[in-house]
């Protein structure tokens, strides 16, 4: 029998908690930097141990480790309720692991009041585990929000340049796609009549009485939009570029890898099974949507980019698309191919965002066109990125490549003029990311600029090990995509077949 101690779940969410609380009460750097290292390893290790475990795992309503404890408003239908599906599970295995991998990257950089900076960043960690752990709508959308508000407190006091205006737009786009949200789910709430925010008891009511076709437009419609804004669908997309920009890595890593999910996520998780029939009305609108805006026309704004980091951002934004693309597609092939790309997309950015501030520690600027030659006195680094830019491609053998596959084998019976003008995506992934890697890494060498105190040589092992551990991920999907595809197509056959 599971107990809170070990309950994996629950120490994923409190170890961060407890470790963040203690740091509050302002710690020394040298103990301030241990603890942080606890507090980021134990969801880590919690979500490699049910990852490992999971297909041995005892079920319930199709969720494993499902657990119940006595907080919430029982009144209203609302409880602390963990569990893991097929859809789940990658996503709380990703936010393991890219929170690991931030977590290092944090406790090496030495950011003013370090302790701080350390105490909302496992605040930020324990609100994605809870995300993708709870059952409940309400505390799905509370960790979200729990996971949000450091976001913003971190870009505005931590960020870079223009982070003043980068986190007053990224609060302001995402607190409106969190209210679009909320009514969306509120309204779900109302509407099946059974008082309750637990999602089993939610779909079994909805699948014996389902609710209208236009209750069901109107609900879905709400949640598109108010999720779509959080994950950056086009025309809404705005706030990420220059957020990401701003951020610092460890927080850019976290929001673009993981937080930005969770749009994505209630959609899969929460929209498609309660409202198939409201799914279908809107389907043909958010392929438009994501192929001519975010693969297409960010594709090509892009290209356009002259800064690192602005465009590792932009193209962040262009590979949601597919992951649209698949949700519009509304069948098992394509919603299982949205989930494969969003863990894909997620190490792969997380990476890239990583590397992308070890290139700026070696040349002190992000302009593509003051840097080349780096590749002659920093190799691993070199290698590192260009494998992250290969992955974030679609190249055979990493994650993303089966994501974007299966999505397009799906999108061929939805729509073959979607198909081709969607496949043409990955040839502009492949200009700006190759002129990436040649404009850094080759031609002539350019001189640092800035204060000349660039860091010298290639990486040491404090920055490669969270760098090797997203790409070993990467990796591992790639060669072996059941351990992600088989749990995935367990749970969205017996949900979308069902509603058929």
């Amino acid at each position: 029998m599971t107990t809170p101690l070990t309950d994996p779940l629950l120490l994923s969410i409190a170890a961060p908690l407890a470790v963040a609380l203690i740091l509050a009460a302002g710690l020394s750097q040298r103990w301030s930097k241990r603890l942080a290292f606890v507090g980021f390893a134990i969801p880590l290790l919690a979500a490699l141990h049910v990852w490992w475990h999971f297909a041995g795992a005892p079920r319930d309503h199709g969720y494993a480790y499902l657990s119940r404890y006595p907080l919430g408003v029982p009144g209203m239908g609302i409880g602390l309720e963990f569990g893991l599906n097929g859809v789940a599970l990658p996503l709380f295995v990703l936010a393991g692991l890219v929170g690991f991998a931030a977590g290092l990257v944090a406790i090496r950089s030495n950011a003013d009041r370090l302790g701080a900076y350390l105490m909302l960043l496992l605040v930020m960690e324990a609100g994605l585990m809870g995300m993708f752990a709870s059952v409940d709508v309400f505390f799905l959308y509370f960790f979200h929000e729990l996971a949000l508000i450091p976001t913003f407190i971190m870009v505005g006091i931590w960020g870079g340049r223009d982070r003043g205006y980068a986190a007053m737009k990224l609060t302001i786009y995402l607190t409106a796609g969190a209210m679009l949200s909320l009514l969306g789910l509120i309204a779900i709430y109302v509407k099946a009549g059974i008082h309750s925010f637990d999602l089993i008891a939610l779909r079994d009511a909805l699948a014996a009485q389902p609710l209208g076709l236009i209750a069901q437009r109107h609900i879905f419609g709400l949640l598109l939009f108010g999720f779509g804004i959080l994950v950056s669908l086009w025309p809404f997309h705005t706030w990420a570029p220059p957020a990401y920009a701003a951020a610092p890595s460890s927080v850019a890593m976290l929001h673009a890898g993981v937080l930005k999910k969770f749009g994505l996520y209630g959609l899969i998780q929460v929209a498609l099974p309660l409202l198939p029939s409201g799914a279908g009305q809107w389907g043909h609108l958010l392929a438009a949507l994501a192929v001519f805006g975010n693969v297409l026309v960010i594709g090509l704004v892009t290209i356009a980019q002259r800064d690192l980091k602005q465009m590792i951002a932009y193209s962040s934004v262009m590979h949601m698309g597919y992951a649209f693309l698949g949700i519009a597609c509304g069948s098992v092939l394509g919603v299982g191919g949205a989930v494969m790309l969003m863990v894909g997309h997620g190490l792969s950015v997380s990476l890239l965002f990583l590397l992308a501030t070890s290139i700026h520690r070696r040349t002190e600027t992000f302009a593509l066109d003051q840097m080349g030659g780096l590749a002659a006195r920093a190799p691993v680094l070199a290698a590192l990125f260009v494998a992250a830019t290969f992955a974030s491609i679609g190249l055979p053998g990493s994650a993303n490549f089966w994501g974007e596959l299966t999505i397009f084998l799906a999108l061929w019976k939805f729509s073959a003029l979607f198909t081709v003008l969607a496949v043409t995506g990955i040839v502009i992934s492949a200009v700006y990311g190759l002129r990436s890697v040649a404009r850094v890494f080759f031609g002539p060498a350019a001189a640092p600029g800035g204060s000349g105190s660039a860091a010298p040589g290639d990486l040491g092992w404090a920055e490669r090990v969270p760098a090797l551990i997203l790409l070993a991920a990467l990796l591992f999907i790639g060669f072996w995509p059941r351990s992600i595809a088989d749990p995935v197509n367990e749970t969205l056959e017996a949900r979308i077949s069902a509603n058929s």
